[in-house]
C-alpha cells in the first residue's frame, strides 16, 4: 500500500481517479479549491482524526506545504491540478499561468525538499502544430510552435520536470491526456468537446463543428485505470500517452451525440477550421501499451451514452421511452 496525495482531486480526473486508487487499497489524499463535506485538513487535525482531503491552491505555498506536513509523508503525487483548455487560457491568462507554471513550480520544490515520486498529467497540447504522429520523443526532436497559451504553459511545466530531475535528481513522470471524456464533466463553455456537444444536444442549444479536425478520446475510467496503474511500473523519467486507440472525425463525433440524444440536427452549424486548434491528432499509445497495460474497454458510442446518461440525470434532464427530452431549469436552459 502506498501514500499517495492527488492534486485537482475534484475535477474530472481526480474524481474519477481517487476511488480507483482507495479502491486497490492505496491511502489516499486529495487536495482542490473548495471546501467539501470529507472535511478540511486543518479541522480535521485539530480533532485528532487523519485528513483525507485538503482545501488548498497549489499556487499558494503556504497552503501546499501545510498539506506535506500536516498529511504527509506521501510516496506519489499526481499532479492534475491545471487551469483547463485554450480558450480559458486566451481569456484569463492569469489564473492559467498561476496555476500551471506557478503551482507546478511550488510542487517541484517541495518534491525536492522531501522527496517523493511524481506523476505529472499534460496534455497533447503540447505537440502544437506537429502534423505527424504525436510520439513522446517528438517534443525533444522536432521544432514545434505551441498554439495558444494552455499549450505553452503545459509544456513550460514539462521542462521545469526536466530541469529538476537533472539537478536535484528527483523522480518523475509525465502523462498526455489526449481527449479525456466522460461522467464528471460538468458543462461550461471552455470544456472538451464532448462535453459541449452532449450538453448542447439535450438543452437544445445551438453548436458549431468545425471540418477537418481527426482526434482519438479515451473514456474516463480507462484512462484512469491506466493511470493508477503508474505506481506498479513508475519509470523515472518515461513520458506516457494516454490516448484511445481509434481515430474520430468531430463531425463524426456530433453526429452520433444527435443520434443518440435525439435532437435536431439543424441546432448545428458547421465552419472550416477552429483557429489555434491543431487539425489531426494522431498518436502513438504503444508505450501506454506496453509499460501501463492500457486498455480501451469502452466504444465511442458506449461512452457517449453514458455520459449522455448521466448528464441527463445530473441536470434534470427527464428521460422518457428512451429519448431525452429537455427539461426546464433554473439556469435558464
Amino acid at each position: 500500500m502506498s501514500s499517495i496525495l492527488v492534486t485537482g482531486s475534484k475535477g474530472v480526473v481526480g474524481s474519477c481517479l481517487v476511488p480507483i486508487l482507495r479502491h486497490r487499497g492505496h491511502s489516499v489524499v486529495g487536495i482542490d479549491l473548495v471546501h467539501a463535506p470529507d472535511g478540511d485538513e486543518m479541522w480535521k487535525k485539530r480533532n485528532g482524526v487523519k485528513p483525507s482531503y485538503a482545501r488548498c491552491d497549489v499556487a499558494d505555498y503556504r497552503q501546499l506545504d501545510r498539506v506535506f506536513e500536516v498529511c504527509g509523508p506521501f510516496d506519489y503525487v499526481y499532479h492534475t491540478a491545471a487551469e483547463f483548455g485554450r480558450w480559458n487560457g486566451e481569456d484569463y491568462y492569469e489564473q492559467l499561468w498561476r496555476t500551471n507554471a506557478i503551482g507546478t513550480k511550488h510542487i517541484i520544490r517541495i518534491q525536492e525538499r522531501v522527496g517523493f515520486n511524481l506523476i505529472h498529467f499534460s496534455s497533447s497540447e503540447v505537440y502544437g502544430d506537429y502534423d505527424g504522429v504525436m510520439e513522446e520523443p517528438t517534443t525533444e526532436t522536432q521544432a514545434i510552435r505551441q498554439l495558444n497559451d494552455y499549450a505553452m504553459s503545459k509544456r513550460v511545466n514539462e521542462q521545469q520536470i526536466y530541469n529538476s530531475r537533472l539537478e536535484y535528481g528527483t523522480k518523475s513522470i509525465i502523462v498526455r491526456l489526449i481527449n479525456t471524456y466522460g461522467p464528471g464533466e460538468w458543462y461550461h463553455p471552455y470544456r472538451s468537446v464532448i462535453c459541449r456537444l452532449c450538453y448542447c444536444s439535450l438543452r437544445g442549444l445551438p453548436v458549431t463543428v468545425y471540418r477537418g479536425h481527426i482526434r482519438t478520446f479515451t473514456f474516463i475510467e480507462d484512462a484512469c485505470r491506466t493511470l493508477a496503474n503508474v505506481i506498479s511500473n513508475f519509470r523515472d523519467g518515461e513520458i506516457y500517452n494516454i490516448a484511445g486507440t481509434f481515430e474520430h472525425s468531430v463531425e463524426h463525433l456530433a453526429d452520433l451525440v444527435w443520434a443518440l440524444s435525439n435532437s435536431d440536427t439543424s441546432l448545428i452549424s458547421y465552419k472550416n477550421t477552429e483557429p489555434f486548434t491543431t487539425k489531426v491528432k494522431s498518436v502513438n499509445v504503444s508505450k501506454a501499451l506496453r509499460d501501463l497495460n492500457h486498455c480501451v474497454t469502452v466504444g465511442l458510442e458506449e461512452g457517449i451514452r453514458r455520459t449522455l446518461d448521466w448528464m441527463a440525470k445530473s441536470y434534470g434532464i427527464t428521460v422518457n421511452r428512451g429519448l431525452y427530452k429537455v427539461a426546464r431549469s433554473s439556469d435558464g436552459g
